[in-house]
């Protein structure tokens, strides 16, 4: 059976993702290092041959996922690595999280208590600290009386805590308000750290830099990066640039399945939405929303066909969409490029995203199961 159906389908490149790497691993200082953020998916890249990439050629040894089955899922992948739940997992899957030797984040107390009475098995955890994304977390008005929580959490039975950590809410800003607010995030987690180095706990790890931080605002005190859209060549924010020679790793492509020439006052697509203006080359794609690509970008986006932007015309339909080809030698088993680079031209998920309102992450998130991802070097 053929690896894929000419169709549809994402490439992601593995030799970028080794590059990105390094260049994370780079702006870290010598006592940090990456937890890779691997959650749904690998934003959209695939598991299996992103994690093994991570674990066996950049030598990553800390991921973070969203729940338990995403942890099994990459512990099955990376047999030795340490993988933190950063999301919720119900306590009655306590002795899951023991037998697969997963690091779960915790938020509470009670929830600490909930786990460890749910199972004889000893729970790692970091504890999740809400220093002001208003998520999840503990939450206290001053870093001792959070150390104190902490030091009595320490006291459960069967739970053994490895690390506390927290998320910046606008790292990715360089407003003043924004970077006062981040420092203010940071000042409180770190200063809840030294409260437990007091009362005589060290813990081995403190972690807060996410993507943007690790970017704008590498603190040595962070023991993991966390690094996660970056990974994959996405910015942040998309007002802000990243470092030079991180790029994306994916590139969407589909195939033309049929060209042909309308007269003026033609209907293109559902709703008749799109009425030619005059004689057009219209070009039918093997692409729709079902695979991802967002109804949203009707007569909006643009597809390259030979290093040439052409307009989507009408709306996307679930299984295709329309351009138009006008001046643009196209034909039937044609290769057209969504998101990637053709010749001079480059569209990226970023830019889709600034179309309709969202971020590149839920762009790459979103390109659905039946898109096979295919793996280049």
């Amino acid at each position: 059976m053929k690896p894929y159906l000419k169709r549809a389908w994402a490439e992601v490149s593995l030799g970028q993702l080794k590059k990105n790497m390094e260049l994370i691993k780079g702006l870290n200082s010598s006592g940090t290092e990456v937890m890779a953020v691997v959650k749904a998916d690998a934003y959209g890249h695939g598991y299996e041959r992103v994690c093994e990439t991570l674990a066996e050629e950049c030598g990553i040894r800390y991921f973070a996922v969203s729940n338990l089955d995403e942890a099994i899922t990459v512990r099955k992948c990376c047999p030795d690595a340490e993988i933190l739940i950063l999301g919720y997992t119900p306590p009655e899957y306590a002795h899951e999280i023991s037998q697969n030797n997963i690091i779960q984040g915790v938020v509470s107390t009670e929830y600490a208590a909930a786990l460890c009475n749910s199972s004889n098995d000893t729970i790692r955890c970091h504890i999740k600290i809400d220093t002001g994304m208003g998520r999840i977390g503990l939450r206290h008005d001053k870093p001792e009386d959070c150390a104190k929580e902490i030091q009595f959490m320490c006291t459960i039975k069967g739970l053994s805590v490895e690390g506390i950590y927290t998320h910046f809410a606008v790292a990715d800003s360089d407003d003043p308000d924004n970077v006062a607010y981040t420092d203010k995030q940071e000042k409180y987690i770190t200063d809840t750290y030294d409260e437990l180095v007091k009362l005589g706990i060290k813990l081995p790890h403190m972690h807060f830099m996410n993507s943007a931080a690790t970017c704008y605002r590498n603190n040595s005190r962070s023991t993991l990066s966390r690094a996660g859209i970056i990974i994959y060549g996405l910015h942040p924010d998309v007002s802000l640039p990243v470092p030079e020679g991180l790029e994306p790793i994916m590139e969407l492509k589909a195939v033309i399945s049929q060209v042909k020439e309308v007269p003026e006052g033609t209907c293109i697509s559902y709703g008749r939405t799109f009425v030619a203006p005059h004689k057009m080359k219209i070009a039918t794609v093997t692409i729709g929303y079902a695979d991802g690509y967002s109804r949203l970008l009707s007569s909006k986006g643009e597809i390259l066909v030979h290093g040439h932007r052409c307009a989507i015309v009408g709306r996307v339909c679930m299984d295709q969409l329309m351009i138009d080809v006008s001046g643009v030698d196209a034909r039937s088993g044609d290769i057209v490029t969504l998101i990637g680079k053709d010749g001079g031209e480059q569209i990226t998920a970023d830019e889709l995203a600034s179309m309709y309102g969202t971020i590149g992450y839920e762009v790459v998130c979103g390109i659905s199961k039946r898109v096979p991802r295919i793996y280049i070097d």
